[in-house]
């Protein structure tokens, strides 16, 4: 016999000692617990013990299951008795959500099934060029890129050759950049294609910038640092809030928009089909 077992045959013995003049003349068999006229039976706590679990622990989510069960029970049978007939009338919210998860379940399928998820490149420019206006900053963005030195290391040749590189608009010298970096230790971002949220850097930099505008209108190339670190930075180009967003920042954004109005225009499509079908073969009447 198993721990959960020998726990619901214990329950069972003392339920049926202490609580038979509750029951009547109910069946007590199979019954564990009893609150008003609602009875649980042991066949409902099959399975609420994962298997491999000690026998304590097996134990204590059996009381815990029987518990809550006999609290929850209670709380209904007193809300019950409180509350005017009609507030307990939940026939048609019932029958409002079940209409609901029965098309909801429909048209998921029917996406699945037939929805196109393949946005081409030019779909999503002109998507984007058409709703441009939908796109704007929420704060200023920056294209960067920096060395970062150690404050040991910032007097050395390899240092002045890493700022000169970095401020060189030399497509080579990006490589060169990168191939002195790797050699000299040094930490080397040289990613200018991507843009990066202003605020992040200033974060990550711990800038003191009081007025972003007037600073990236004014600074392309600066130094900062800390008690380790020297930082030598060149910002490539910036975006002030509320201009437009590059596509490269709003193109899965975009890619979602063209796919739920795809959706959209599926369903009503289907919706549109199967009421016309109705019509067609005199299903519906509006009396």
């Amino acid at each position: 016999m198993t721990s959960l077992q020998k726990l619901l045959s214990g329950l069972f013995m003392l339920f049926v000692l202490a609580s038979c003049s509750i029951f009547g003349k109910k069946n007590t068999e199979d019954v564990v617990a009893v609150a008003f006229d609602k009875y649980l039976y042991r066949s409902e706590l099959e399975g609420i013990v994962p298997a491999g679990t000690a026998s304590p622990d097996s134990i204590e989510i059996a009381r815990q299951f029987i518990d809550n069960w006999v609290r929850q029970q209670v709380l209904l049978h007193h809300a019950e008795s409180n509350l005017e007939k009609e507030q307990k009338d939940f026939d048609r919210q019932l029958e409002n959500y079940r209409n609901s998860l029965v098309i909801y379940e429909y048209e998921s399928a029917l996406i699945r099934q037939r929805l196109d998820t393949v946005v081409s490149d030019a779909e999503i420019q002109s998507f984007y060029e058409s709703n441009i206006s939908n796109f704007q900053l929420p704060e200023n963005i920056i294209r960067v890129c920096y060395v970062k030195i150690p404050n040991e290391s910032l007097n050395t040749p390899q240092a002045k050759k890493a700022k000169q590189l970095l401020n060189s608009k030399k497509p080579e010298d990006r490589e060169n950049l990168l191939e002195l970096c790797d050699k000299s230790m040094f930490t080397c971002r040289p990613d200018d294609e991507n843009w990066v949220n202003f605020n992040d850097f200033i974060r990550e930099m711990s800038l003191d910038i009081s007025d972003q505008d007037d600073f990236l209108r004014t600074q392309t190339s600066f130094e900062t640092n800390d008690s380790l670190f020297s930082y030598f930075i060149r910002i490539t180009d910036y975006k002030t809030r509320e201009s437009t967003a590059p596509l490269s920042m709003v193109e899965d954004k975009v890619r979602n928009l063209i796919l739920n109005r795809r959706k959209s225009d599926l369903l009503n499509r289907m919706q549109q089909q199967i009421f016309e079908e109705a019509i067609k073969n005199k299903k519906i009447e509006i009396l």
